[in-house]
């Protein structure tokens, strides 16, 4: 049974009334990438600030996705693909051949586009995660399945029925319940792909409204082709372009500065609708 989106009842942040910490959490320097020898993008230096969200934007194949990849070393997972550049978290080297990718995973969790439940019951759906990283005791897990419901707006929607599939949820539910299962792993990050694109205008916007509450206990960076949805919930904005068949970053800066007074003459033409 798929049942309707409830109005989510959340302690929301506002990203210009609450400062976020101006510190790079994850900073890349010439960053680019290649599947096999096309290279997708190329060169990027970008700091993802602590505590802030971040948007990506810029039109389809220009890199956005692939960057959200290179962070955590999914792409470690795809044949023929080679980083180059430098990713540190912290003071920690990402791409140190010998770091535990499993543990970097953690700490920075992935929201993909379309919400990718596991085929299980909800409460599996973050039991799962915790009891692969080592934690066994059942009442834990349960304080834990229970805190993170919590969190993203799902524990009274959901727990007279735990046991029930997580495919019975809503589109919009179950995306909130993938981010839970990244939460419930205390992660430090969050890489968003595109989390509301393909959950109805009720539905994206219950997770939008999540999303920007995670702001300062999180360091979030999403793409989205929404700009409106950027300006509301960024503090910072970077646009990717592809210039000569590579993934390029034109401009980063504040969400104020990207959409009120761009430097560069490309990215006030996509921000006020006249390219992309």
């Amino acid at each position: 049974m798929i049942t309707p989106e409830p109005h989510l009842n959340l302690q929301l942040t506002n990203a210009q009334s609450v400062p976020c910490n101006p510190q790079p959490f994850i900073q890349t320097e010439n960053l680019s990438l290649h599947y096999g020898k096309k290279p997708v993008f190329t060169e990027i230096t970008l700091p993802i600030h602590q505590g802030c969200i971040t948007a990506l934007v810029g039109p389809s194949g220009c890199g956005k996705t692939s960057f959200l990849s290179c962070l955590n070393r999914l792409t470690d997972l795809i044949p023929g693909c080679r980083v180059s550049g430098q990713i540190r978290l912290g003071s920690l080297d990402v791409m140190d051949a010998k770091l535990n990718t499993l543990l970097l995973r953690r700490r920075i969790g992935m929201i993909f586009q379309k919400p990718n439940p596991f085929p299980l019951s909800i409460w599996k759906n973050l039991a799962l995660p915790l009891r692969e990283h080592g934690i066994r005791n059942r009442e834990q897990i349960d304080q834990m399945v229970e805190t993170t419901l919590q969190d993203v707006g799902l524990w009274d929607e959901v727990k007279d029925r735990l046991d029930t599939s997580a495919l019975s949820l809503s589109g919009g539910q179950q995306q909130r319940l993938c981010i839970a299962r990244a939460l419930v792993l205390k992660p430090e990050a969050l890489l968003l792909d595109e989390p509301c694109s393909a959950l109805d205008p009720i539905s994206s916007g219950v997770v939008e409204d999540l999303i920007a509450s995670l702001r300062v206990r999180y360091t979030l960076l999403i793409v989205t082709h929404n700009l409106a949805q950027a300006r509301r919930i960024a503090d910072y904005t970077a646009l990717f372009w592809v210039q000569e068949g590579v993934g390029r970053l034109i401009e980063y800066g504040s969400v104020r500065q990207i959409f009120e007074s761009p430097q560069e003459g490309l990215t006030a033409a996509y921000v006020n609708g006249m390219r992309g």
